[in-house]
């Protein structure tokens, strides 16, 4: 495999970590700042308990599956990023060829 192709498939592979973990950030955002608004209008201890509970069991399984999700993408970048870069590279080429045809 050259030297390119290796550099196109890890810059994907960084790329789609990177906003992976972005989209997890914002989550946990969302889920704290909607919890701790519906906390102030609560008074029940038990509706309370399981806006917790449920909040965390919800940030728990959404990190733990793009941590999954990620490690994954890290065993199989050669295949999955592969076949990315073959098709993008193919659809390139139509578009070109039907650029210069035209």
């Amino acid at each position: 495999m050259n030297k390119e192709l290796k550099t196109r498939m890890n810059d994907m592979y960084q790329r789609d970590c990177w906003l992976a973990w972005f989209d997890v950030i914002l989550v946990w955002a969302t889920v704290l700042f909607v919890l701790f608004a519906i906390l102030s209008i609560v008074q029940d201890s038990n509706i309370r308990l399981a806006l917790y509970l449920s909040s965390f069991v919800l940030l728990v399984f959404n990190t733990a599956s793009v941590y999954a999700m990620t490690k994954h993408l890290r065993e199989d970048k050669d295949y999955i990023y592969g076949l990315d870069i073959q098709h993008l590279d193919a659809n390139l080429a139509a578009k070109q060829q039907n650029r210069s045809a035209s």
